[in-house]
């Protein structure tokens, strides 16, 4: 039995959904640069992603719905990779928020609340924090909860 075996469909096409919605955070600005290519050959592989599904995403990221998690934790584990992909692209500009904003509303945070959430996960990220750090942080803020 291979790897992959132990994962369920609905896992791979929830892990594909969410590997969909980073690469449009990183083709916001129109290219994907090779430190954002990096990240993404990286997250592909922790995420399971197989290299033909890669390339199709790469190719169109925007057939893929963006499917938020059950869980908050996964939620903000969401949220981090996400933060870290703007981070990387190093412009944090306008259309790169609001397709980061986008994503958060469709991960199930508050309307009201994302660009508190945005800035907190964002100053986390430009502070170096680690996955464990940024979760501690992050799941107490009342604006990240539903």
């Amino acid at each position: 039995m291979s790897i992959s075996d132990l994962y369920s469909s609905g896992f791979r096409e929830r892990n594909r959904d969410h590997f969909a919605a980073i690469v449009r955070v990183a083709l916001s600005d129109g290219e994907i640069t090779p430190e954002e290519h990096e990240f993404l050959s990286r997250l592909a592989k922790n995420l399971d992603v197989e290299p033909p599904e890669y390339e199709k995403i790469l190719e169109n990221p925007f057939i893929y719905p963006v499917n938020p998690p059950l869980s908050h934790e996964k939620r903000l584990e969401r949220l981090y990779d996400i933060a870290r992909m703007v981070y990387v692209d190093e412009i944090e500009d306008e259309p790169e928020i609001q397709i980061m904003k986008r994503l958060c509303i469709g991960l199930g945070f508050k309307t009201d609340k994302v660009d508190a959430v945005i800035q907190k996960a964002m100053d986390l990220i430009h502070e170096g924090a680690t996955l464990d750090r940024f979760k501690d942080e992050m799941k107490y803020m009342p604006e990240t909860h539903k």
